[in-house]
């Protein structure tokens, strides 16, 4: 497969989220995150806040962690629950419209059948990361079971990796990611199927069978913490959308990457980073452009 080269720029893309006045929560969405294991819960709550501000109609966080499994007095519109034992129920019985999975999720074995049952939930899009990218690439059974749905159910599984995630994938090292970056996103397009943002300066986005597109925007001060969470927040909170809002998940992806790097911009065109610039203030920032973007 060879890869052609397309420019990033989706703002029209925005255009479709914009609401008519009779719409309710139901047209934008139920967005499930999973993740959250003891001392990781900021991450979850960081992807959750994104969906949130970006317009998910509700935002339910499957949270790991018992102790962080309670309502935020910052963040109270966040439906916030102890992850369910019985993670195959649990998804019958919430019938969400997109699963997001990764954030602060872990490596333990309440995280890897919390996976195994996402992988197995039929039809709607899904958005993996983070640890949930290291249970797959671990583990022969998940990568078949990701595959073997992107066949059943193709466009529908976004991947987010890092540079460092990505090598696990591929059995390499990171900087064998980073000396041919289009290399690697081609090899993971091969083996998992799915959309690919390989994250990094100058992000890369491909579904299987399409030009690749190159965001051009962002900065250092996105290399932080968290900062990734918010982008499968923000990818959640699009695409859950677009179910209604004629997205597919490859539009929503590519829409969330190029709007999050350009808050990070906008943000540090103001005095605000990069030094120090965090994820919560490019949440913020980000709901700002989607609702400019949406209106012209």
């Amino acid at each position: 497969m060879s890869l052609q080269s397309n420019p990033l720029n989706t703002l029209s893309l925005a255009k479709n989220l914009r609401r008519l006045p009779a719409e309710h929560k139901g047209n934008a969405g139920k967005a499930l995150l999973i993740g959250g294991a003891p001392g990781m819960a900021g991450a979850l709550l960081l992807a959750g806040n994104a969906c949130l501000h970006l317009g998910a109609g509700w935002t339910i966080l499957e949270m790991l962690d018992p102790a962080s499994a309670h309502a935020m007095m910052n963040s109270p519109e966040l439906m916030i629950q102890l992850a369910n034992p019985e993670p195959q129920a649990a998804l019958v019985n919430l019938q969400p419209d997109l699963i997001a999975i990764g954030p602060g999720l872990g490596t333990s074995v309440q995280a890897s059948e919390w996976l195994k049952a996402t992988l197995a939930y039929p039809k709607i899009p899904l958005v993996i990361d983070a640890d949930a990218i290291n249970l797959i690439a671990q583990s022969p059974e998940l990568l078949n079971a990701l595959q073997a749905r992107n066949q059943m159910f193709p466009g529908q599984s976004v991947l987010t990796p890092h540079p460092g995630e990505a090598a696990k994938l591929l059995h390499c090292t990171a900087e064998i990611i980073q000396i041919d970056r289009l290399s690697a996103l081609e090899k993971l397009l091969s083996l998992t199927q799915s959309i690919i943002v390989l994250k990094g300066q100058h992000t890369l986005i491909a579904s299987p069978g399409h030009s690749f597109q190159e965001c051009q925007a962002g900065n250092p001060g996105m290399g932080t913490g968290g900062m990734g969470d918010a982008l499968t927040g923000t990818i959640a909170a699009i695409a859950v959308q677009g179910v209604r809002h004629q997205l597919n998940l490859s539009q929503s992806t590519e829409l969330a990457v190029q709007l999050h790097a350009t808050a990070a911009d906008s943000l540090v065109a103001k005095g605000i980073g990069p030094l120090g610039l965090t994820p919560s203030e490019t949440i913020l920032e980000m709901r700002r452009l989607l609702n400019q973007w949406a209106q012209e």
